[in-house]
């Protein structure tokens, strides 16, 4: 007995950061913080009326059961409890809204000039991360690019391909395909977004947790689907810098070669 309620207390407190979240993975981006508010807002208001709604069942059952043969008293309309019960289910729907579209906003919202661009292509079956910087004139230039291979069905994954990022950094990442459509998912971000052939998708966070996170594509894109895997790497802004040199680097010399 003892031991079982040992047992019992573990999985409490091992389940009790991720219970908080409702599911939801620890979010590790500015943005994906709003999304968890929203969550478990939601949930809060779901708990409120279903109290409400099991309450007035109970309360029904309780205080109205039938106590004798007689009839109850009939009454055909009650005007404030119509207008109350249509009414309340609109300002619920209105609040549930205004909030939706708030943080959807912040959500999607693009800077001007963000910090760090990154193109993300999609292909069958990997990733491929070209790091982008403006010259002195303003135009756009490739300096670091990380291209995947398809991920081993079977054993370990040589080909995941890493995209790392700058912790306190606007970051847009600008989504192309080449062939079908496939979708850019990390959920530590509590996001993701379809990637379109013909068509550049593209959205910002900024990341505040340093580490290594999976992603995946999550649109089912053929019969490898599967392997479309790879990495989000946090670091530091320092280390960022340190990796764009390298990448420069690099790029220089194959193209002295």
């Amino acid at each position: 007995m003892k031991s079982a309620v040992a047992l019992g207390l573990l999985a409490l407190s091992a389940t009790a950061c991720s219970g908080s979240r409702l599911g939801m993975p620890e979010p590790i981006s500015v943005q994906g913080e709003r999304m968890l508010k929203l969550w478990q807002g939601s949930w809060i208001a779901a708990f409120a009326v279903g109290a409400v709604v099991w309450g007035l069942i109970i309360w029904a059952v309780l205080f109205h059961r039938k106590r004798s043969d007689d009839l109850p008293p009939q009454v055909r309309y009650n005007m404030p409890i119509e207008i109350l019960y249509t009414a309340v289910p609109f300002v619920i729907i209105a609040v549930l809204f205004y909030f939706t579209a708030r943080d959807e906003n912040f959500v999607e919202k693009t800077t001007k000039n963000p910090q760090v661009v990154v193109d993300v292509t999609a292909f069958q079956w990997s990733w491929q991360f070209d790091y982008k910087e403006k010259d002195a004139g303003g135009k756009e230039q490739r300096v670091a690019s990380v291209v995947g291979n398809p991920v081993a069905p079977n054993g370990p994954a040589p080909g995941k391909p890493v995209m790392t990022i700058p912790s306190g950094k606007t970051v847009r990442v600008r989504l192309h395909s080449n062939d079908v459509i496939h979708s850019f998912w990390v959920p530590a971000l509590i996001y993701k977004k379809d990637v379109m052939p013909g068509y550049t998708n593209e959205f910002e966070f900024t990341a505040n947790k340093l580490g290594t996170y999976e992603g995946r594509c999550a649109e089912l894109c053929g019969v490898d689907h599967s392997r479309m895997l790879f990495q989000l790497k946090v670091v530091t802004p320092q280390q960022y810098e340190k990796f764009i040199a390298d990448s420069k680097q690099a790029l220089a010399a194959g193209g002295a070669k």
